[in-house]
């Protein structure tokens, strides 16, 4: 466990430096110990909130967040998550359909922007499309068991909807708020059985992503360029991704 504690404060600090919680690495870091796979998803689904808290703050405190930008996006996301967490699917299906996702996430952020400049973003995006991209995405972030940053970013950094920093900082927030409806979710459907998260080597796991995620966290708020994390963030995802569907 104290390995695995050591991979999540790694985890953590690279995922927080461009505003993610590392919900699918963790989640794949848990699958290979062993632990039982319903469980898997409440226990990454706690680091990323503990991750994605101290991002919130810090992308905020460095005026990164745009609450009008976000809202629109998190009025949807918020309720699909939870239904989404609260959906049964057998282990087969969790997987593909996380490793899926991942896979198509993980190519978009490979993707290079350098053919446009970077001053050349769209501030303003029509209601109903942030309404239902939210609906999507968080119904799929409840679904997978992640706080669905990874699945936003592409698309807002594609869509030149918003600057890096504040496509990092909105996804902070779409995961804390996400993270939250998906876990609640996730509980309800593990019942009685939620009981066996509070085993004392759970909990070392939020520790440990709470020191990675801090010290990230402040390093892609103030001094990392996020192009280059981005990218080193997509292989990880790719690897990630394909390492789930080999398991599944």
């Amino acid at each position: 466990m104290y390995l695995t504690a050591l991979a999540f404060i790694a985890v953590a600090f690279l995922y927080a430096s461009v505003g993610f919680g590392g919900g699918s690495t963790y989640t794949a870091i848990l699958i290979e110990s062993g632990l039982y796979w319903e469980l898997v998803p409440p226990v990454s689904l706690l680091c990323n909130l503990v991750v994605v808290s101290g991002g919130v703050y810090h992308f905020a405190k460095a005026g990164h967040l745009n609450l009008r930008f976000a809202a629109p996006l998190i009025a949807t996301s918020v309720p699909a998550a939870f239904l989404g967490g609260y959906l049964r699917l057998d282990e087969s299906s969790f997987l593909q359909i996380l490793g899926l996702a991942l896979l198509v996430s993980g190519l978009l952020m490979l993707l290079d922007r350098r053919w446009r400049k970077e001053r050349e973003f769209v501030p303003q995006t029509a209601m109903p499309v942030s309404l239902g991209l939210g609906l999507l995405l968080g119904g799929l972030a409840g679904i997978t068991g992640i706080g669905g940053g990874i699945y936003l970013a592409p698309v807002l950094h594609l869509t030149r909807l918003a600057e890096a920093k504040t496509v990092a900082a909105t996804c902070s927030l779409f995961i804390l708020v996400n993270s939250l409806a998906g876990l609640a979710g996730q509980l309800v459907k593990l019942g009685e059985r939620a009981g066996e998260l509070l085993d004392v080597t759970y909990l070392l796991l939020p520790l440990a992503v709470l020191i990675g995620g801090q010290l990230g966290s402040r390093a892609g708020a103030n001094w990392i360029q996020a192009s280059h994390i981005r990218r080193l963030t997509g292989l990880v995802i790719l690897v990630v991704s394909v390492r789930l569907l080999w398991l599944s």
